[in-house]
Parts: C-alpha cells; sequence; structure tokens
C-alpha cells in the first residue's frame, strides 16, 4: 500500500479543480466582512495627532480636567466692504444677530459672546462665540448654523468670516467629507487606465483590479477594526488621511505584485500548453520575490510604531496590515482567478507556446528578439564606469537643493484651497494683534492669579487673562504681539516656556506651541527611525541575496535616489506651487515608503538575475534580468508613482506633498537607478557584487 502524495499549496491555488475555489472563497469572504463588519469607528482625540510627552500634549492632557473640556470656541470677524469704516448701524445689527452687545455693554447673560469688540481703525469688528463641542461632525454643524446666523439680514457693504479653533476643525472636516470615496475612485481610475495601457488589452486589467480592490477594502476594515482594539491597551489612533494612505499602498503595492506575477505567467505561457502548470511555476518563481518584498515593506512600515505621535503609529499598523493582504490575494487569489479565465484573457495578444503573441512573434523573452531593455544593457555593458558616476552626478545635482529645505507648516499654509477659517485669522491679523486669531493658552494646577503675573512680563505678550478655572485646573488665554508662525511667535513661546518652567502642572499649548512641539517629536522621530528602516532593510537584503557588498550598493542607491527626489521636490514646491515650508511628518513618511518600495524593485530585478547566475554568470546574468524585468518594472514603477500622485486629489498640503516627493522618488528609481546604475555597478564589480556569496560556476 502507497501513500497518497500531498499536494502543495500551489497546485491547490493552480489545480483545475481546485482554482475555483481558491479564488472565489477568499473574495465572497472578504466581500462578506467588508458588508457586515464595515469600517471601524472612534471618537478622535484632541490630543491624536500631537507628540506624546511633550509641553503642548501635557497642557492639552490636563486641560481635560477642566469643566465642559469638550468646548470649543469661533470667532466671527465682521469687516467693511474696501477699505471704508464699518457703519455703526451695521455694526449694531450685527451684534444681534449673535446675541452680542457693543463692548462696554453688559452681557445678557444669554450664554453669547459678552461683547463684539471693534478695531481702532473701525474696519473690522470680532466676537469670540463659545461653542458645544462634540464630534467633528457636531462641531462642523454648529459653525455652519454660526455662519448663517452672522450673514443674517447683514448690511450690505459689511462682511462675515467665521474663524478660531472650531471653524478651522469644521473646515478640515470638510476638506474630508466624501475624501476617500474620491481617492479611492481616482486610485482606481488611475490603475485601471495604467494597466490596460500596459497589457494592451480591454479584459486582462479587470481581473487584477478586482482583486486588488477587494484587498484594499478587507485591509480598510481590517486595519480600523485592529487599531481600535489596539487602542485600548496602547496609545495608537487613526484620522482620515490614515485610510486614504493605506488605500493608495495597497493599490500601489498589490498592482506591483500583480504585474511581477503576470508577466512571469505570460512568459510561462509561451513555453507550455497548460496553462495551470504555466501558473505553477509562475506563482512559484514569483513567491521568493513577492515575499521578501512585502516583508521587507512591513517591517519597515511597522518602525512607524515607535512614534511619538499615535496617529503616525496607527498609520504603520494599518499599512503593515495592507502590504500583508495585498500580497496575500498577489500570491492566492490572483493567480487561481487568472487560471479560471484561460489564455483568451490576454486577447488580442494571446500567448502561445510556439513563440507567437496573437500570431505575431514574441519580442518580449529575454533570449529571444531585441528590445529596448536588451539595448539599454548593451549601452550600459558597453561603458559601465561611465554610466555609473554619470547617474550619481545626476543624483547629487538634484540633492544639491536639500541643503535649503525648510521644514513646518502654518495652520494657514496646510490647505491647497485656502478655507473661509484661514481668510477669516489673516483678515484679524491686518486690524488686530497678531495672535488674537489663535491665541496661546497656558494651562496650570498651580495658582492661575501668579502665573498670570509671570506671563505677563514675558517679552511679545500683548495680553493674558484667566479665561475659565475647574477642579483645580486653570486656563490662561494669552495673546502675542507677533505674527503667527514666525520666528516672533515661536520664541515668544520659548520665553513663555521658559519663564514658567519652575511652576509646577503648567504648561503652553495653543496653535504656536503645538507646531514646535510638532517639529521637535518630528526631528525625534526621524533619529531613530530612519536609521532603524535603513538597518532593517539592511539585514532584509542580506538574508535575501546572502550577501554583504550586495545590500551595501543597494541601500545606498535607494538613499541616493530619497535624496534626490527630495530635493527635486522642493524645487518644485518652492518655484511652482510657492510653498514655503515642508510639512514636518512629509521628510519621514517619504523616506519611510521610497525606501521600503524602492527595495521592491531591487529584489525584482536581482531575485531574477540570481535565477540566471548558474547558466550564464554574472555579466550576462544582469544584463538577462534586466531584459527580462525592465518593462514590468518600469510599469510597476509608473504604476506605483501616479496612485501616490493621486494624494493630491485631497486638498491638503501634506498629503501633495507626500505624493509628488514619493512619485518623483519612485520614477527616479525604476527609470534611472533600477534601470542604469544598479546594472551598471553589478557589471563593474563582477562577481565581486555578491561577496561573500560564492557565484555558480558557469554550465557549459
Amino acid at each position: 500500500m502507497t501513500d497518497t502524495p500531498r499536494r502543495s499549496p500551489v497546485s491547490l491555488i493552480t489545480g483545475r479543480r481546485t482554482a475555483w475555489l481558491v479564488a472565489l472563497l477568499p473574495l465572497l469572504l472578504a466581500l462578506a466582512i467588508i458588508g457586515f463588519a464595515g469600517e471601524g469607528e472612534r471618537e478622535p482625540l484632541a490630543t491624536d495627532s500631537q507628540p506624546r510627552g511633550l509641553d503642548s500634549t501635557l497642557g492639552t492632557e490636563l486641560a481635560e480636567r477642566l469643566p465642559e473640556s469638550d468646548a470649543t470656541t469661533a470667532i466671527v470677524v465682521y469687516e467693511a466692504a474696501g477699505d471704508d469704516p464699518l457703519d455703526p448701524a451695521a455694526l449694531e445689527q450685527a451684534a444681534r444677530a449673535l446675541g452680542a452687545v457693543p463692548a462696554g455693554a453688559p452681557s445678557d447673560g444669554s450664554g453669547g459672546p459678552s461683547y463684539l469688540l471693534a478695531a481702532e481703525d473701525q474696519t473690522a469688528a470680532v466676537a469670540v462665540v463659545p461653542l458645544e463641542g462634540g464630534t467633528s461632525t457636531e462641531v462642523a454643524d454648529q459653525v455652519a448654523d454660526l455662519r448663517d446666523r452672522a450673514r443674517a439680514d447683514l448690511h450690505e457693504d459689511v462682511d462675515a468670516l467665521v474663524t478660531g479653533p472650531a471653524a478651522i476643525e469644521a473646515d478640515l472636516a470638510e476638506v474630508f467629507s466624501g475624501a476617500n470615496l474620491k481617492l479611492l475612485g481616482a486610485t482606481a481610475g488611475v490603475v485601471a487606465i495604467l494597466l490596460i495601457l500596459t497589457y494592451r488589452s480591454p479584459v486582462l486589467f479587470l481581473v487584477p483590479l478586482v482583486v486588488v480592490g477587494v484587498a484594499d477594502r478587507l485591509a480598510a476594515v481590517g486595519a480600523t477594526h485592529l487599531l481600535a482594539a489596539l487602542d485600548s491597551s496602547i496609545e495608537i489612533a487613526w484620522n482620515e488621511s490614515t485610510i486614504g494612505i493605506l488605500s493608495v499602498l495597497v493599490f500601489g503595492a498589490g498592482t506591483d505584485y500583480a504585474l511581477l506575477l503576470i508577466s512571469r505567467y505570460r512568459d510561462e505561457l509561451r513555453r507550455r500548453e497548460s496553462r495551470h502548470e504555466a501558473m505553477a511555476v509562475a506563482v512559484r518563481r514569483t513567491t521568493e520575490a513577492v515575499l521578501a518584498s512585502s516583508v521587507t515593506v512591513v517591517v519597515g512600515v511597522l518602525t512607524l510604531a515607535l512614534s511619538l505621535t499615535p496617529t503616525t503609529r496607527g498609520l504603520g499598523v494599518a499599512c503593515a496590515l495592507g502590504v500583508v493582504i495585498a500580497a496575500t490575494f498577489a500570491l492566492v487569489v490572483l493567480p487561481a482567478a487568472l487560471v479560471l479565465f484561460g489564455r483568451w484573457v490576454f486577447w488580442p495578444r494571446v500567448p502561445r507556446p510556439d513563440g507567437a503573441v496573437g500570431g505575431a512573434v514574441r519580442a518580449d523573452d529575454a533570449a529571444g528578439p531585441r528590445t529596448i531593455w536588451h539595448r539599454v544593457g548593451d549601452a550600459v555593458a558597453g561603458r559601465p564606469l561611465v554610466f555609473a558616476v554619470g547617474t550619481v552626478m545626476v543624483l547629487v545635482a538634484l540633492a544639491a537643493n536639500v541643503l535649503s529645505l525648510q521644514t513646518g507648516l502654518d495652520v494657514e499654509d496646510q490647505f491647497l484651497d485656502r478655507p473661509e477659517a484661514i481668510d477669516g485669522a489673516a483678515r484679524i491679523g491686518e486690524s488686530f494683534p497678531a495672535g488674537v486669531a489663535s491665541p496661546t493658552t497656558v494651562v496650570t494646577a498651580a495658582d492661575p492669579d501668579d502665573v498670570l503675573d509671570l506671563v505677563e512680563g514675558v517679552p511679545g505678550v500683548a495680553s493674558a487673562r484667566v479665561a475659565t478655572e475647574g477642579d483645580g485646573v486653570a486656563e490662561l488665554s494669552v495673546v502675542l504681539d507677533v505674527e503667527p508662525g514666525s520666528d516672533g511667535a515661536r520664541g515668544a513661546v520659548k520665553d513663555l516656556r521658559a519663564a514658567l518652567d519652575d511652576v509646577d502642572d503648567t504648561h503652553v499649548t495653543g496653535q504656536e506651541a503645538e507646531a514646535l512641539d510638532e517639529d521637535e517629536g518630528a526631528a525625534r522621530d526621524r533619529m531613530l527611525i530612519l536609521p532603524l528602516i535603513l538597518g532593517l532593510v539592511l539585514v532584509a537584503l542580506g538574508v535575501l541575496l546572502r550577501s554583504v557588498v550586495a545590500p551595501v550598493l543597494l541601500v545606498a542607491t535607494v538613499v541616493a535616489t530619497y535624496a534626490a527626489s527630495l530635493g527635486a521636490s522642493w524645487w518644485i514646491f518652492t518655484t511652482i506651487f510657492d510653498f514655503g515650508a515642508l510639512d514636518s511628518g512629509a521628510p519621514l513618511m517619504a523616506f519611510l515608503f521610497l525606501v521600503a518600495l524602492g527595495v521592491d524593485y531591487n529584489i525584482f530585478l536581482l531575485s531574477r538575475t540570481l535565477e540566471e547566475l548558474p547558466g550564464h554568470g554574472t555579466r550576462a546574468g544582469i544584463l538577462r534580468a534586466l531584459a527580462a524585468t525592465g518593462g514590468v518594472i518600469t510599469s510597476a514603477g509608473i504604476v506605483l508613482a501616479a496612485v501616490f500622485l493621486v494624494l493630491g486629489v485631497l486638498p491638503l498640503v501634506v498629503l501633495a506633498q507626500l505624493g509628488v516627493i514619493v512619485c518623483i522618488g519612485v520614477l527616479l528609481d525604476t527609470l534611472v537607478v533600477r534601470t542604469v546604475l544598479v546594472p551598471a555597478l553589478v557589471l563593474l564589480l563582477g562577481d565581486r557584487f555578491w561577496w561573500p556569496r560564492r557565484v555558480p560556476v558557469r554550465q557549459p
């Protein structure tokens, strides 16, 4: 009696009787989870985007002890049309609409603003309006109602704008209203167009698009529920941009893996009659590269869990789960689904084992007729030193602009389309002390009068008052007489902190203080996470290639690509978009995605080179690998660059900056570094490139 041979996982995925089950069951299960579970929800906290342990965050946490700590404020600013003074009658009408009274008159106790304060030049007036607070949706509704009241029966020569913390929160919520659906549609549309152009088939693109699309939605549902579960034990959070970036990453990585698999499947279909056998070989040959790539990306993005900022930690965990799901669907569901459809899915360029593709002679086999990648390889092989030095000089030239890079966006610079709240704050600054629109806040558990005396003695403070007290905590509102976002404003915050340093349980928060701490937290994250990412990538490449020289050189090329993309992007931002600075978190996020994803293309190229080594040696092996993978690497890079650029559909500067940096970096990586510089380095070093790995003796 003999044992029945056990079927391998690959045979189950590609088998004639089992492929339909492997394809449909995960898809149906994923759709059921998406439909029944839905994305997780959570109430955002004021400290979600603030670095833990820093002064402004500690102040926000202490302020939660105050009565009605959820309450927020809006500021209504009235301005005269043109440069004329406000008409007193119009001002009185505006005051009645808000339930306010002119300055100096007694409050009616209605709970509205106590007075409407006119500027010295009489061209503007402001009223501080307390709101109940609550969720972002509730705040947005209250602000919308306030804007309606502020503009009700206004005199024709008076305009009204609503700004302040509540209005900024409401306008930010409006930015993300329906944004994820819009981003998903744009991403899927871009991927569909690029897949059609890549495959030149009106049918084939639908299979990877559907598979990756389902993986993306499953990743969004799974990530939000996972983060909700982790939130109860560790400080971790997510917001609307988390799901947007996750979606872009899943579509980009998933499509890259799909391109690699389908390219190999198409090659095997030209050698074998059975599509099931062809797919089995393609899966086996692709699995190592995809697993090595995805594990490297997962480990890389998980380093974000070490960030001081809860939303950054949440993004790292979410992206890790997303890449795992994308790789699983690409290696399991996609091959099974493709096998079900047969060769005709490639129509009109159907690959056949007789060497023809839809009746035409094939031109993309590494050993077949010459392609552009053969010509590129021959050119690099003829003068590898010239190409290596020339490419490095181009990267250095692009990176030189990094020396002038500035980080730290002001609130008014964070939107591509300036909302009303930002315009209102700017108008207040024209007629009132600069800090009126965004007062700095001092939160203390000490004697508020003593703290007030210290605050009033700090240079740069125009006025200060005790705004509220309760439960042993007081909040002081401090108006600075320096321009918001300026070096003077940050200097004044530092002076305030220095003056209050000896007072226990006293913290300086507010817009300027939070921006200062955000820069400090981002700098700390970069110092910790960037070297860690490089170390992990080095280890991953060392294990995969069993080499020391190759990983060091490859990581050096990735870092050079990052520096070049950052420099090129900074030139674009300053000369075309007129951005004054990069968001503090953009350099770290761009580094993470470019290094982690850039390794993908190294792995794709060199894993194919390792296959060619036994029969052809290092020199011929790298040229054959370039000819075989040049097309898929370029296609994958263009897709990934495009989907990251789609982040620009959201009107937030930080996402637009991240998208541009990653887009330029990926294009440099796939069009220049991976196709010219890396082959040139391999050709220059020969077998030494793999040291200490022993290169197999070339077969005769």
